[in-house]
């Protein structure tokens, strides 16, 4: 699953709006992911496929990638349609069929979904986003030499002023994190404190260190996973080393699995 050929100027911003897409139960952008398979734009009409590591990825995340794609698509002013289609999976004809006419899950997999929509499943992954993304500039922090008292009592202004260039991960996780406290409301002025709970409530010095061990079962749970996707991707389509290096969960407990490098991007030609 490498990444496409992304020519021209429209096709580069759609893929730098697909790159806000994230695998739901991974938050990892299905770019670095190596998901995307194919996009083409040809006078405003944008089509895009993709496909996930296995044939049986569960359908509601597969319907989320897929609905999350068309509205970054069609984003942009100058988008006349698009169409999405997901590949090689089992319920690829009706995932493809339901976003691509603006169905809604429970509509068109009636039998799986007892009448719920997936509002619930999407607030799920987005708190556990949020707390992924916290954590991460939270060890930057620490790892920095910043105590419980600082980082608990830093705002929205103070945030926005860091350098975390010393800390590779927490640096790309900051703009990450900020754009969810935006987004939900949680920070919004410069004086709001800028490390809350996903309820709003700011987080206490003393209860730091319970707050960082709860959100780092978070993150082996989803490094795990994303370590999992890529290895059964890789082995799906036939681009895998089996030297029997990949790393189990306890490297990941251990901390022995450095972050991932996020890499410069598609192949992108004008």
């Amino acid at each position: 699953m490498g990444l496409p050929q992304i020519r021209g100027a429209q096709a580069r911003e759609v893929w730098r709006r697909l790159g806000a897409v994230t695998d739901p139960e991974l938050d990892e952008p299905i770019t670095d992911m190596g998901f995307v398979e194919r996009l083409e734009v040809r006078r405003g009409e944008v089509e895009i496929a993709f496909r996930l590591p296995t044939y049986w990825c569960s359908p509601n995340f597969a319907f989320l990638m897929a609905d999350g794609i068309r509205r970054a698509a069609l984003a942009p002013a100058w988008v006349t349609g698009v169409r999405v289609q997901l590949m090689d999976h089992c319920y690829a004809d009706r995932v493809n069929a339901a976003v691509n006419g603006e169905q809604s899950f429970d509509a068109v997999f009636a039998e799986l979904s007892d009448g719920a929509d997936l509002s619930e499943l999407r607030e799920t992954f987005r708190e556990k986003a949020f707390l992924r993304r916290q954590e991460a500039v939270l060890r930057g922090l620490l790892a920095m030499g910043w105590d419980a008292a600082g980082i608990t009592g830093l705002t929205l202004a103070g945030f926005d002023a860091l350098n975390l260039a010393d800390s590779p991960e927490a640096a790309a996780q900051k703009p990450r994190y900020r754009e969810i406290l935006l987004d939900e409301g949680l920070a919004i002025l410069p004086q709001d404190p800028a490390f809350v709970t996903w309820g709003g409530d700011p987080l206490a010095a003393g209860e730091l260190g319970d707050h960082l061990m709860r959100l780092r079962s978070i993150r082996i749970n989803m490094e795990f996973n994303g370590a999992l996707c890529r290895g059964l991707a890789a082995a799906r389509y036939k681009e895998v080393d089996l030297s029997g290096d990949e790393p189990g969960l306890v490297d990941f407990i251990l901390g022995r699995v450095p972050p991932r490098d996020r890499g410069t991007g598609p192949d992108c030609r004008t």
